[in-house]
C-alpha cells in the first residue's frame, strides 16, 4: 500500500512523515523543502501477529507495512508549473491513495503561504490544481476517443462518460466525489486521475487541542470531507514526533498522560486500510509468522497467490479458523479440530480479516 502524504507548504507534512517512519526527512519553516518525495516504509502494527508468534516460537515475524511518500509542497498554479507543480503532480499520480495533510492550528511563529489560516480553503487550492491536471489529461483523452467513435460505435459510452466526468471537474468538483456505475468507475479509475484517488484527510492540530479534536479548523474539515464522503483523521505532528522517539511502554504514558486513547499513526493506519477496502489473513508456524494484506472479497486461491503464485496455480483447498477461536484453543489446532472450528475451505471461499489459514496446494 502506497500513500502520498500531499498539502501546501508549512502544514506538518515533513514532520509527520518524520514521525511516523522515523525516516528522519528534513522539516523547515519554509516552502518546498521538500523536492524529491521522501519515502518510508512503516510496520503495521498488529497483536495478532505478535501473540501467534508467541504460542509457535516462530524463528521470524513479519508485519504488513505500508509505505508513506513524503510529497513536496503544492501551491496554487501547481498545475501551470508554478513550485516545480508539475513534477510533484506526477509524484501524486504514483500512490493508491492521498493522506491530505491540512493545517489546523494558530501559531504566529510558522509562516502560512497564503498569510492566514483557512483549512477548507487550503483544501480547495489543491484540489483545484489536481483539477485542473485531471481535465487536461482528459481533454487528451476525448480528443482520441472522438476519433475512435467515429469508426467504432462501442467507443461512444465511454465518450459520453468522459465527457460527463470532464463537466463535473469543470464545475469545481473532485472525480470522487461522482456517482458512477461499477463498470464506469473501473474505466475512470483506469484513468488515473488525481482527484479520483481516495483521500484522508489529516487534520493537524496543536498540541492543546489534541485531546479534545474539535476545534473549528476540524469542524471545517470533516464537513467538507463529508460532502465528497472523504475520512478526517485528527493528529498532532508535534506530539507523533514526540512519540517516535519513546519506547512501547513510554509511548504509552505519554498518550495516557495526553488524554488521548490512540496514536495518530494507529489511527491514520486503520482509516488507510478502511479506505482502501484492506484486511489481513495470517499464517504461523515454527518457522514463520506473518500477517499478509489483500483488498476485501479475495477469494482463497488469490489469497494463497499473495504468498507465491505457485500456491494459487496448484491450490486445492485452504485449512483456515478466525484467529479468535483459535485463541480460545490456547493455538492449538488439535482442540479446534475437535469443537469443528477448523474449517476447509474450496475456491470460492472469500478470506476474512483475521483467518489464520494454511494452503494445501499440487506443484
Amino acid at each position: 500500500m502506497k500513500l502520498g502524504i500531499v498539502g501546501l507548504p508549512n502544514v506538518g507534512k515533513s514532520t509527520l512523515f518524520n514521525a511516523i517512519t522515523k525516516a528522519g526527512a528534513e522539516a523547515a519553516n519554509y516552502p518546498f523543502c521538500t523536492i524529491e518525495p521522501n519515502v518510508g516504509v512503516v510496520t503495521v502494527p498488529d497483536e495478532r501477529v505478535t501473540t501467534l508468534s508467541k504460542v509457535y516460537n516462530s524463528k521470524r515475524t513479519i508485519y504488513t507495512t505500508i509505505e508513506f511518500s513524503d510529497i513536496a509542497g503544492l501551491v496554487k498554479g501547481a498545475s501551470k508549473g508554478e513550485g516545480l507543480g508539475n513534477k510533484f503532480l506526477g509524484h501524486i499520480r504514483e500512490v493508491e491513495a492521498i493522506v491530505h495533510v491540512v493545517r489546523c492550528f494558530d501559531d504566529p511563529n510558522v509562516v502560512h503561504v497564503d498569510g492566514k489560516v483557512d483549512p477548507v480553503g487550503d483544501i480547495e487550492t489543491i484540489n483545484m490544481e489536481l483539477i485542473i491536471a485531471d481535465m487536461e489529461v482528459l481533454e487528451r483523452r476525448i480528443a482520441r476517443t472522438e476519433k475512435q467513435a467515429k469508426a467504432d460505435k462501442s467507443a461512444r459510452g465511454d465518450l459520453e462518460l468522459l465527457k460527463a466526468v470532464y463537466d463535473h471537474l469543470a464545475a469545481g468538483n473532485v472525480a470522487r466525489s461522482m456517482d458512477l456505475e461499477d463498470d464506469q468507475a473501473a474505466f475512470i479509475k483506469s484513468l488515473d486521475l488525481l482527484t479520483y484517488k481516495p483521500v484522508i484527510y489529516a487534520a493537524n492540530v496543536s498540541e492543546d487541542d489534541i485531546a479534545d479534536d474539535d476545534n473549528e479548523y476540524v469542524r471545517a474539515v470533516k464537513e467538507f470531507a463529508a460532502a465528497e464522503d472523504s475520512e478526517v483523521v485528527v493528529i498532532c505532528a508535534k506530539i507523533e514526533a514526540e512519540l517516535a522517539e519513546l519506547e512501547d511502554e513510554e509511548r504509552e504514558m505519554f498518550l495516557e498522560d495526553m488524554g488521548i486513547t490512540e496514536a495518530g499513526l494507529d489511527k491514520l493506519i486503520r482509516s488507510s486500510y478502511a479506505l482502501l477496502d484492506l484486511i489481513s489473513f495470517l499464517t504461523t508456524g515454527e518457522d514463520e509468522t506473518r500477517a499478509w494484506t489483500i483488498k476485501r472479497g479475495t477469494l482463497a486461491p488469490q489469497a494463497a497467490g499473495k504468498i507465491h503464485t505457485d500456491f494459487e496455480k496448484g491450490f486445492i483447498r485452504a485449512e483456515t479458523i478466525a484467529y479468535d477461536k483459535l485463541m480460545e484453543c490456547d493455538g492449538r489446532l488439535s482442540t479446534a479440530k475437535e469443537r469443528g472450528w477448523l474449517r476447509s475451505e474450496g475456491k470460492d471461499y472469500e478470506v476474512k480479516d483475521g483467518d489464520v489459514v494454511h494452503f494445501l496446494f499440487n506443484v
